[in-house]
């Protein structure tokens, strides 16, 4: 945790059915490094939920698509801004927020990445990945500034 993170905690509490809810709390410097620390933490935290290698993978690109926009276009790799990774995991499902303190943009500005004059280009579908990967995905802008996503992923129901 201390090698890409400035600083973290962990809360571990008992839900209305006695399951165990567990918080980690991370704050991460605007750097690639800290894109693999942060899916390292997430797929620890989903792994030991029981998630599927076909989920892990869909939530470790969704949490490395995030998080390259976070420091990337967020933050610009400014050393005095910093990410915020929050997951949380209960019985049912891991929920990841991911905010970073950048300028923000208007999510409906986005162009579309599936229109024809797009399809080209380099960047531009890691939202769209993110939405087809996780069961819930909400975007909104913080005060002062900044992005922030919250992503969650629900435990497949076991016939």
């Amino acid at each position: 945790m201390a090698r890409a993170g400035l600083a973290g905690r962990v809360i571990t509490m008992a839900d209305e059915q006695g399951a165990e809810a567990r918080t980690v709390e991370q704050l991460l410097g605007s750097t690639l490094e800290s894109v693999d620390s942060a899916e390292e933490t997430v797929l620890r935290e989903a792994q030991e939920l029981g998630f599927d290698e076909d989920d892990l993978h869909k939530i470790g690109m969704s949490v490395r698509e995030c998080m390259v926009n976070a420091v990337v276009h967020g933050n610009r790799y400014n050393a005095r801004k910093k990410v915020r990774l929050t997951v949380s995991r209960a019985a049912d499902r891991l929920i990841v927020v991911i905010a970073d303190e950048g300028e923000g943009f208007d999510f409906n500005a986005l162009p579309d990445p599936l229109a024809n004059e797009n399809l080209l280009r380099h960047s531009g579908r890691g939202l769209l990945l993110i939405q087809a990967f996780m069961d819930e995905f909400q975007i909104r802008a913080r005060e002062p500034k900044g992005t922030e996503v919250k992503m969650v992923k629900y435990m497949a129901k076991s016939s």
